[in-house]
């Protein structure tokens, strides 16, 4: 008897966590250390407590990606990136922070939304998760932003879609929101873009909200 297996998704465990505590209290995220049961055993890990965060991939009317480059302190590397963002404003919704760092970032405004593709940045030792936008019908905003600290003297380029699949392969672009978002748009492509979800589309696998400082 032949069985058709399910298609390939992951699967949300719901583990009793026996005690969770913030171990280091940072400006952006934190250090928090959880017991849970799992197997009948009792495991502890420390992983880093994450708000989240959006990307956007604006693409134009002839194909070109939206790319910055500016400086990343913990690689020491000035890469090339799409516009991102940290959820960190409480109840806001991702796709009107994506549009707000569209704006931000790239003094650009879109007619077009869809998601493109969803991932966890590193769900060994990080819950941080990060949606990446399609955007098209590129306007430029009434206003040009203020820019400031690593965003000072970022580089901004408008790079054939084509150009970046190459150069992500070849190994010269590594950051990961860049390398998932042109990969993921040039397979959708492909495909008439029938792999799109709705600007809206339920986001199970988010980043839970950032908790709270504990009381002094």
């Amino acid at each position: 008897m032949s069985t058709v297996a399910e298609p390939l998704a992951d699967e949300p465990v719901d583990v009793p966590v026996l005690d969770s505590e913030r171990v280091f209290d940072g400006r952006v995220w934190d250090i928090r250390r959880d017991a849970f049961e799992l197997g009948g055993a009792r495991i502890e890990r420390e992983y880093v407590d994450h708000p989240g965060a959006v990307a956007v991939l604006a693409l134009d009317d002839d194909d070109r990606a939206f790319l910055i480059k500016q400086y990343r302190h913990p690689v020491r590397t000035r890469d090339w990136e799409i516009p991102a963002g940290l959820l960190d404003v409480h109840g806001e919704d991702p796709l009107a922070a994506a549009k707000r760092e569209l704006a931000e970032e790239a003094d650009l405004e879109a007619s077009e939304w869809a998601v493109l593709v969803d991932f966890f940045t590193s769900p060994g030792g990080s819950d941080e998760a990060i949606r990446i936008y399609l955007a098209r019908g590129l306007t430029a905003t009434a206003d040009v932003f203020a820019r400031e600290d690593e965003e000072a003297d970022m580089e901004i380029r408008w790079v054939p879609l084509d150009e970046c699949v190459d150069a992500v392969l070849a190994r010269r672009l590594q950051n990961p929101s860049l390398a998932i978002g042109v990969l993921a748009a040039h397979t959708a492509r492909t495909r008439a873009w029938q792999s799109l979800g709705p600007a809206d589309a339920a986001w199970p696998g988010r980043s839970t909200p950032r908790r709270e400082p504990a009381a002094p």
